[in-house]
């Protein structure tokens, strides 16, 4: 009697199985998926986060200087001394402004590039950086869009909160106090929500080429019933790379006491403590630097596995890259984006203790015996026999032909017989 096989895990063609994840495959994979494509990864964040950073301190400091020095001109406590003043402190406030905000446009340019990469390595795929740059590059003035929206956003009900607590201060001041407490107590589990909610929009612009209203529905739609899970992997990830920037800051600042210690050890806080406070800062800043690089990655590449399982409980996501995995390895070419196909289609719910196959999946269509498999020659099936029941006695054996008692006579060819 031939038997099918059980049905057998999904295959991991890449750096996550192609079926729902559990916490621990998001959380694990987010850490160590950095080793799949460093050069794109690592290389590319590391360069524009540099970059980004020297232009915002080498402008803001050109501006703070030219402007800050017109002061030796002007006589202390006159007109022309405040004025100036205030115009210096405003040019600097604004340039720096202006650049943070340009330096948030590249991260967010980063965010969108190592989603892609992670989004590729999800069917075993390593793709250049053109190649990722030519999917990000359709769609990133959405990104940069959608962050300067949610930026704005977030300035806007600052200010209109400061602007109530100081009107109630004007009045009864342990009000406003009270008030500003509560406020800052209430923005915290209300920024952790939004943050959890709106976390799949970059990616799914990125994947799906939506407009940011789409995205934005669909990241709510998509994080229905994954907010605990999603929440602790945004935590985890943050208060992680929270605890290392503590722990690089602390031995830099060692690093700097004994660096000017042995550079000035009679006290004296000319040029050496200067050498030793310009080279503690710029070695705190290198290494804060690549910890944030590195965080980036790692929360993007979260936010893209996170992203992958949703759609994988909610779409079926991973029926479509796996149709993907079997046609591309079998030498198609031109095929569609698994990501942009059956976007928005409702699955059956799966059952919690297995969550692989789907409800209603069977064996692939097409699983059969092996290939050239066949019954031995001149053998044929028995009859389907009716299954006896405990009522009814089993049916007699059919009667068979009597054999023939005369033996078999042997007779040659052409012997006439």
């Amino acid at each position: 009697m031939t038997t099918y096989p059980a049905w057998s895990p999904a295959p991991r063609p890449g750096i996550v199985p192609l079926h729902p994840f559990g916490f621990g495959t998001i959380l694990g994979r987010s850490f160590v998926a950095l080793r799949q494509n460093p050069k794109v990864l690592l290389g590319f964040a590391l360069c524009v986060q540099v970059v980004s950073y020297i232009v915002l301190i080498v402008a803001t400091g050109g501006v703070a200087f030219a402007s800050f020095s017109r002061l030796e001109t002007l006589q202390s406590g006159t007109d022309d001394y405040d004025a100036v003043m205030i115009g210096s402190i405003a040019a600097t406030g604004i340039t720096g402004f202006v650049l943070g905000l340009a330096t948030a446009a590249l991260g967010v340019i980063v965010q969108g590039v190592v989603v892609s990469e992670v989004a590729s390595a999800v069917v075993a795929e390593k793709p250049t950086l053109g190649e990722v740059w030519r999917r990000v590059k359709p769609v990133a003035w959405r990104l940069i869009g959608y962050t300067f929206l949610v930026t704005l956003a977030a300035l806007i009900a600052i200010a209109v909160i400061g602007g109530l607590l100081f009107a109630i201060g004007v009045a009864v001041l342990p009000l406003a106090i009270l008030g500003g407490i509560l406020a800052v107590l209430g923005a915290i589990p209300l920024s952790l929500w939004l943050t959890t909610k709106l976390l799949l929009v970059p990616a799914i612009i990125i994947l799906e080429h939506a407009g940011i209203r789409t995205a934005i529905v669909r990241s709510w739609r998509l994080t229905r019933r994954r907010f605990w899970p999603t929440l602790g992997v945004v935590v985890i990830i943050s208060f992680t790379f929270g605890a290392i920037a503590q722990l690089v800051s602390i031995p830099t600042s060692f690093i700097s006491l004994g660096f000017t210690t042995a550079l000035t050890p009679t006290g004296d806080p000319e040029p050496g403590a200067i050498i030793g406070y310009i080279a503690s800062t710029l070695l705190t800043q290198v290494l804060t630097l690549f910890v944030q690089c590195v965080a980036v990655i790692v929360q993007s590449t979260a936010t893209a596995l996170i992203y992958v399982d949703c759609r994988m409980r909610h779409e079926g996501l991973d029926l479509d890259l796996q149709s993907y995995v079997e046609r591309r390895d079998a030498g198609g070419t031109g095929l569609p984006d698994p990501y942009r196909e059956n976007v928005g289609r409702t699955v059956g719910p799966r059952p919690p203790q297995y969550p692989y196959p789907p409800q209603g999946y069977g064996p692939p269509q097409g699983y059969g015996p092996p290939q050239g498999y066949a019954p031995p020659q001149g053998y044929a099936s028995p009859p389907a026999q009716p299954r006896p029941t405990e009522d009814a006695p089993p049916a007699p054996p059919a009667p068979t032909a009597p054999a023939d008692p005369s033996p078999t006579r042997w007779s040659a060819p052409g012997d006439g017989s």
